[in-house]
């Protein structure tokens, strides 16, 4: 719900003061406060627990009278340190972090943006721009939303500044963004350009990132904010394996079920910063968005600049609750794919069963033997095209290699239907091989520094997207193969970052566009894809889960985690993920054992358990199982459709976490109506003489009476929830589940 309304304030030493006009957000749980001064400052005053219906501008401490800027105006390079901001500029005082720094014709950085209207509106726009038709934001769905347009203007470039707040009432959501109009008649450039700005009167806080490198993506870690900046941030052109574009501030004390906590996401997949900012007075300022780093975007009189989305949301009641918050809005609001609520088919990908050794029979003896087992569907991975034998070239020539797949494509995807299976297919669309046609031919279309050596990572280049002329070159390619047979899945691979960033195309003047534009470009090309061939199942991937974002998540509704398929490295990892990213959106597959990342042997149970955590598959030759796992394989498929409806669109919780204690690791997924669970238990390490463990459901009906199928007997919700369920397990990397169902 937004309110708005004006207000007298009086200062506290005589009776002068100032009208402001204010701005209240109210989700079901959260209040979030601010308002206009006199002077036309954006003011910030208040994020947290719901406020009464009051009027809050008392929260934005103008009545305290040397410190007004409209009455201490000779003070006001002091004052402009003191006060919270809703998109702080650079250049007028105010030495924290700003939102906006621009470069006038004059060559001059300094800007002064001031309220000038403001607008509410029902649902939220789209986010585009000029030469860009879609950028990746939430929008209203299955959940409605209401947004507050407040424009902003600096006279002294005659640019407007629309900042946009979308409320999510029911999801306790609020989504931020800023555009940026060029209304004069000169181009400006932005330095920098934020999507959002929230300051606290307290630096009681803790910082949470998700942090890692490939094969240990997306870990947990927690510290405290001292004074100064501290951040998470990606340099590499993609939202990377090294860190993620989340952060949550959280109270000393917050654990899954207590304690405040504020999450923030930046629907971006390119270079991104999150940063915290403790500054004098102990107050703190987050300020998140597209990093500055090598970043600069010519603003053309006419034109306009949209800073990607970032979502914000508050949990009164621990970790949990936010978690749950994000994986709602993303799964309703966020998601385009038509298969976000859809069970989806339950796949065997070729990568760690051949790698690029194997020919059209191998890929169907595989295919034979996973429809026995009742696996719906075959993925082909890299190693299909062109002369590609390794990962030294070919990548940009998707021509399908029929010596390698006898009798074509085709003839592979009509034998594997025959089987009653469906097919999907590898592409990494946004690389070029140093061997390859195309490189050959058009050595320009890769991005780079005329002149300078370019380096290479697993021999080959990145594909400059920020042209559309490679882009229609490389989406014609997909689209006659994608055309050429019934394929229904398409796995898309990034598997380097960007160096020697340039473009042969664009002028002197707009070579530090090229980040961004790289990534409108990525994003132009998989909207063609998803627009083009909408009932095609797409999964992102980049070197495992080096671009696991919500700006990856508008396209395809799973993203492949990490290429590391360890069962207990995967626990670490599935459950940083999950603090903001939906398990539905989670790849997860049943490996070889030891596993090939890290040497481990786990049982086939626990694999599969963990498996089930995510959108569940095979990643293994079934020809060369054992007989013993054969077997399983069947009833692991039997069990995770009976639950996969709760994956898909249950609640989530994390019961146990092995990261603080070494031995357990448990997790939950509840039904909506709170009519069934699913409980997960890992025992991760063993222990002599330790007794057994009662792990603790939640969010179940505190009244109703839940047959636990496992033990056989019911208990009440309450008596679950309080007392536990007693786990014993016998040995390290074994696994138990447990089904609760209301009777």
């Amino acid at each position: 719900m937004i309110h708005t309304y004006d207000t007298q304030i009086h200062y506290s030493r005589d009776m002068n003061g100032e009208t402001v006009t204010c701005f209240r957000l109210d989700t079901k749980v959260s209040t979030y406060f601010f308002a206009a001064s006199d002077a036309k400052f954006l003011l910030h005053g208040y994020y947290g627990s719901r406020a009464g219906q009051d009027d809050l501008s008392f929260l934005l401490h103008l009545d305290v009278y040397p410190h007004t800027v409209k009455s201490n105006l000779r003070e006001k390079g002091v004052i402009m340190g003191a006060y919270g901001f809703e998109y702080p500029c650079h250049g007028i005082g105010d030495y924290r972090e700003a939102c906006l720094m621009i470069e006038d014709k004059a060559g001059m950085t300094t800007c002064d943006f001031r309220y000038v209207s403001h607008e509410v509106m029902k649902g939220k726009p789209k986010l585009s721009q000029k030469d860009f038709d879609v950028i990746p934001a939430t929008f209203e769905g299955e959940n409605s939303c209401e947004t507050l347009k407040v424009t902003l203007q600096d006279s002294h470039t005659d640019l407007t500044l629309e900042l946009y707040y979308s409320v999510f009432e029911e999801l306790d959501v609020i989504t931020r963004s800023a555009r940026l109009v060029n209304g004069s008649g000169n181009p400006v450039t932005i330095r920098r350009i934020f999507s959002t700005c929230v300051d606290y009167d307290e630096s009681d806080f803790e910082m949470i990132t998700l942090n890692g490198s490939w094969g240990r993506e997306r870990v947990i870690e927690r510290y405290p904010l001292r004074h100064g900046k501290q951040l998470v941030d990606s340099i590499c052109g993609e939202s990377s394996a090294q860190s993620n574009p989340f952060a949550a501030l959280v109270r000393p004390g917050t654990d899954e079920e207590q304690g405040e906590a504020y999450g923030f996401n930046l629907v971006y997949s390119g270079n991104f910063t999150i940063e915290a900012q403790v500054a004098q007075q102990h107050k703190t300022r987050l300020v998140a968005g597209i990093h500055d780093y090598d970043f600069a975007w010519v603003l053309e009189p006419d034109y306009d600049f949209w800073a990607p989305e970032c979502v914000i949301t508050y949990s009164a009641s621990g970790l949990g609750t936010m978690s749950r918050n994000f994986h709602d809005l993303y799964r309703g609001n966020l998601i385009r794919s038509k298969y976000v609520r859809e069970e989806r088919p339950i796949l065997i990908n070729n990568w760690e069963a051949t790698f690029f050794d194997f020919d059209t029979e191998k890929l169907l003896s595989i295919a034979r033997e996973s429809a026995k087992l009742g696996i719906e569907m075959l993925v082909m991975d890299d190693g299909w095209f062109g002369r590609r034998e390794n990962d030294d070239s070919s990548l940009g020539d998707w021509k399908v290699n029929e010596e390698k797949l006898l009798g074509g494509l085709k003839y592979l995807v009509d034998e594997v239907n025959k089987l009653g299976m469906k097919f999907g297919i590898w592409f990494e669309p946004e690389m070029v091989s140093l061997d390859s046609e195309l490189f050959r031919a058009h050595p320009d279309w890769a991005i780079q520094v005329p002149g300078r050596e370019l380096t290479l990572r697993r021999n080959q280049f990145v594909l400059d997207f920020s042209r559309k002329d490679v882009r229609d070159y490389v989406y014609g390619m997909m689209t006659a193969v994608l055309r050429s047979a019934n394929i229904e899945y398409v796995k898309w691979d990034m598997n380097r970052s960007l160096t020697e960033v340039g473009s042969a195309l664009l002028p002197a003047r707009q070579q530090r566009e090229v980040w961004h534009r790289y990534v409108l470009g990525v994003y132009d090309l998989m909207n063609r894809l998803t627009t083009d061939f909408p009932d095609i199942l797409l999964e992102n991937c980049s070197s495992g889960g080096a671009r696991f974002d919500p700006g990856m998540l508008y396209f395809s509704p799973q993203i492949w985690t990490s290429d590391n398929t360890d069962a207990v490295e995967r626990l670490k990892i599935q459950m940083g993920t999950s603090l903001c990213y939906p398990p539905s959106a989670m790849g997860a597959h049943v490996s070889v054992s030891p596993s090939q990342a890290v040497g481990r042997a786990t049982p086939f149970a626990t694999r599969g358990d963990v498996a089930m955590a995510g959108t569940f598959g095979y990643e293994l030759d079934v020809t060369e199982m054992s007989e013993e796992d054969l077997a399983a394989v069947p009833k692991q498929i039997e069990t995770y459709k009976k639950y996969r409806h709760l994956v898909l669109n249950g609640d989530y919780y994390r019961l146990s976490y092995h990261m603080c204690d070494a031995k357990w690791n448990a997790w939950e997924f509840v039904a909506k109506d709170r009519s069934e669970a699913l409980v997960t238990v890992v025992q991760v390490m063993s222990r002599a003489n330790s007794p057994a463990v009662m792990i603790k459901p939640r969010g179940l009906d505190p009244e109703a009476m839940y047959l636990v199928e496992e033990v056989g007997s019911a208990f009440s919700g309450e008596t679950l929830m309080n007392c536990g369920l007693r786990v014993d397990l016998w040995g390290d990397f074994v696994s138990k589940r447990y089904h609760l169902v209301i009777v």
